[in-house]
């Protein structure tokens, strides 16, 4: 089937007015780490007592199901994404709540629910949602001094972590963090209060440190080289012996050295195992090409909600892939955090694709902030 510009259908409108280049990159990216799980899993898999490709099959199934809610939400309007947000935030507290409440405990931690036979991480769903609703307020702020755009905000921020640090999950919560004050700075918040809000993280950090054992033994392991972790130490290897091709596929050495966690929180040190350093350097071209497309068709756009839910979703994805690429280099201590549509993890596929397609969504030529 060949569409045509003279076709009139929402089909042919679609297709002739989103980035085309961001939807083929995300798709190349979808690819790149079934392929990845295809290679690095099937050991952890065995580990586990599961049969080989049972990390790719269902991260399949999962590819699929992200790849319709990207699609499927790319056609909104930007009304209808802020419905659509305001409903899925909605779901994640409630859902929040219940893993508190209801979740299984693993590592001392509460992060998932069993939703309809299926485990759930209602975290992943909440940060797009998180991202548009506080995009919204601020762009109602700037557009109408009776409106307390602050306020909402904050209050988004504020029920977020709470319920994130109760958990506790301070990856997803630094992240959020990260990316809330960020998106305070680009509506034009003084820089007193981003001051602030940096002084309140360090001592926010030096609370968690003197307060949280778990905490300050990462912390003390990532500043101690000699009590470095296995897991760092073992991606740092992979590093330093793969040179610029790597070892070649299904070579990893990391699954061979029982690397728990090399089929998500660690995959980036398998794919250099295995690629090299070469191809590590082209994955990072292809998510910065990613976000750099979209904020270029966003960075001239009229409507400030637009602006900033696209700048504030990009910059998430950003500093999600940073943290990630950060903890395998050693860089930073080691903390969860999936590598975005790469990593295997179902909730965290859908809700990349979610975040992608709100923003293919909002970047489509000629989007009005209407129905």
């Amino acid at each position: 089937m060949v569409l045509s510009r003279s076709e009139r259908s929402h089909l042919t409108e679609w297709w002739f007015t989103i980035d085309r280049s961001v939807l083929g990159l995300v798709c190349l990216l979808l690819i790149i780490g079934l392929v990845m799980l295809l290679s690095a899993s099937p050991p952890v898999a065995i580990r586990y007592g599961l049969e080989p490709f049972y990390f790719v099959k269902r991260q399949m199934v999962f590819a699929l199901l992200g790849v319709g809610v990207l699609l499927g939400v790319s056609f909104l309007s930007p009304l209808n994404v802020r419905r659509l947000a305001l409903v899925l935030f909605i779901f994640s507290i409630v859902a929040l709540i219940g893993v508190l409440l209801f979740g299984p405990e693993l590592n001392g931690a509460k992060r998932w629910i069993r939703f309809f036979g299926m485990s759930l991480q209602p975290s992943e769903l909440m940060k797009p949602s998180f991202i548009v609703l506080t995009a919204w307020a601020f762009s109602e702020g700037l557009k109408r001094r009776d409106v307390p755009a602050y306020f909402m905000a904050s209050g988004f921020y504020g029920l977020c972590v709470v319920l994130l640090i109760l958990q506790p999950d301070f990856g997803q919560t630094l992240l959020l963090t990260a990316t809330w004050v960020g998106m305070f700075f680009l509506a034009g918040l003084a820089w007193g209060w981003v001051l602030f809000f940096f002084l309140a993280g360090i001592a926010a950090l030096f609370l968690a440190y003197y307060l949280l054992p778990h905490v300050a033994a990462r912390i003390n392991h990532f500043l101690d080289p000699l009590g470095e972790s296995y897991q760092i130490e073992r991606a740092l290897q992979a590093f330093r012996d793969a040179g610029w091709f790597g070892r070649g596929p299904g070579e990893s050495s990391l699954a061979e050295q029982y690397l728990p966690d090399a089929h998500n929180d660690f995959i980036f040190a398998a794919i250099a195992d295995e690629f090299g350093v070469f191809a590590c350097l082209l994955l990072l071209l292809i998510y910065a090409g990613i976000v750099f497309l979209s904020l270029l068709r966003v960075r001239r756009h009229t409507d400030g909600f637009i602006r900033l839910a696209v700048s504030g979703l990009m910059l998430l994805f950003a500093l999600q892939i940073s943290i990630h690429m950060s903890v395998n280099l050693g860089m930073i201590p080691a903390k969860g955090m999936t590598l975005p549509l790469i990593s295997y993890g179902g909730t965290s596929l859908i809700g990349t694709c979610l975040l992608l397609g709100v923003t293919i969504a909002l970047t489509r030529s000629g989007v009005k902030n209407q129905i």
